[in-house]
């Protein structure tokens, strides 16, 4: 194997000399021949933004650190997305496009040094002219492996793969603060055949999001042949996420053997009118969750965004179906257990003129925390604090639970406001402080339906 070691390229490992030149000639003189690994020996390497070129692998060895700077000129201006949208953005900390058989391996550390990037988006965002860093991201590659690696403290977004094919993330552990804003783990953005496995990840945003452009992308591209496996996520807004970036379609998705711990929310799907799109098919099995607010969001009310204040999106009488119009449908939830739920087992709410539907829950565990905090599961229009719920399904069709326990509860295990074709089979409420009845079902009116009670 030809190694391109960085110092041989006048890399000087102090962590104060400017190492950027020296990395770029490594992976140019490897591309140069063909491609090769370019090494990082031990030692800490300041640099600015790392443009990799197809057929090269960069390679930390375990004690060997890239910290990239803090300065905005380090930063080139590409061509990008930035949630969701085509623009202008710096380039990220390693960055590529239109490449071919890429990798970032070893048991080094790429630290994103973002605590002066948090602090001007927070404060003084009129120094941005173009969007923060995120940690790596590629756009429109092929065969892309990120491996083994510890990621901290990105700018934004640590992982974003975009429009890519052929993706696989493992074994990385990720650590951004919980308060540090927009600093999501892992999201794939409009790219098929991706795998995700045994990742830890602690962060201050959603640890994973699967996302595929919003209404003001133009080109439409699904997110689509999804594995998420053996991983483990601690704090940040949600473990895994869909949306609401969706308008491209995100569609085959599976969501096994992992671990959620105080993550606000466990798997959550949210998108608005205006949208358009469809999640579907997606499967979620064998996971466990502690201390989140709500476990299972389906949330077609979304807030959040630009125009997500606008009546369009929060009016909760029906609107016509039009290619704006987003829709959440065979979605299958099994072999789950949540302990020390604060807010509600579950809210599913569709739109007025475009239900929730197919969607089953089967195996389901779910123990509400006997001091739970009042708050709200989902971040829609109108919906007021709540703690100890069971089910809130509204605007459902074709919803099944199957053997679903609930203990801890307050009022109705499932209460069902519009719903079509709700089953509920062989289900318990445990409530050791009072009995209470399974199911409450009603129907209301479009004009009263502005408010989530």
């Amino acid at each position: 194997m030809q190694l391109y070691n960085i110092v041989d390229y006048g890399a000087v490992q102090d962590g104060t000399t400017m190492a950027t030149e020296a990395i770029a000639a490594a992976i140019e003189a490897a591309s140069n021949a063909g491609g090769g690994t370019v090494f990082v020996p031990s030692g800490t390497y300041l640099t600015g933004a790392i443009i990799l070129k197809s057929n090269i692998e960069l390679h930390l060895s375990p004690s060997a650190i890239l910290s990239f700077s803090t300065e905005l000129a380090d930063y080139p201006v590409v061509e990008s997305r930035w949630e969701g949208v085509q623009r202008e953005v710096h380039a990220s900390c390693i960055y590529g496009e239109n490449l071919e058989n890429i990798s970032i391996t070893g048991s080094g550390t790429l630290d994103g040094n973002g605590q002066p990037w948090w602090e001007k988006h927070r404060n003084h965002p009129e120094e941005l002219q173009y969007p923060r860093p995120k940690l790596i991201s590629f756009d429109r590659c092929q065969r892309v492996t990120i491996k083994d690696l510890m990621l901290k403290n990105s700018p934004s977004w640590t992982v974003n793969p975009i429009a890519c094919y052929n993706v696989t993330i493992d074994n990385l552990s990720i650590l951004n603060p919980a308060d540090s804003p927009n600093t999501d783990g892992i999201n794939p953005e409009s790219c098929s055949n991706v795998r995700i496995s045994n990742c830890n990840i602690d962060v201050g945003d959603d640890c994973i999001a699967i996302k595929a452009g919003t209404e003001d992308t133009h080109e439409r591209i699904p997110c689509e042949n999804i594995t998420i496996t053996n991983c483990t996520m601690v704090h940040g807004h949600g473990a895994v996420v869909l949306g609401s970036e969706m308008s491209g379609d995100i569609r085959n998705v599976t969501i096994s053997n992992c671990v959620f711990k105080q993550t606000d929310r466990g798997i959550r799907l949210k998108s608005r009118r205006g949208r358009g799109g469809t999640i579907e098919d997606i499967r979620i099995s064998n996971i466990v969750m502690e201390e989140v607010i709500c476990p299972f969001i389906l949330n077609l009310y979304y807030f959040c965004g630009p125009r997500g204040k606008d009546k369009y999106v929060w009016d909760k009488n029906p609107y016509p179906i039009t290619d704006e119009t987003p829709c959440f449908r065979r979605i299958h939830f099994s072999n789950i257990t949540a302990r020390q739920v604060h807010a509600a087992a579950g809210f599913l709410y569709g739109l007025a003129e475009q239900y929730i539907a197919e969607i089953t829950f089967s195996n389901i565990d779910i123990s509400m925390a006997k001091n739970a905090i009042p708050g709200r599961p989902a971040m829609m229009t109108g919906i007021e604090d709540m703690n100890n719920r069971g089910f809130y399904l509204g605007n459902v069709r074709d919803i099944r639970f199957q053997q679903v326990t609930i203990e801890n509860h307050e009022g109705p295990a499932f209460y069902i406001e519009n719903g079509d074709d709700v089953e509920i089979n062989r289900c318990h409420s445990k409530n050791t402080a009072q009995p209470e009845k399974l199911i409450e079902q009603v129907t209301i009116q479009p004009s009263e339906q502005n408010v989530v009670k």
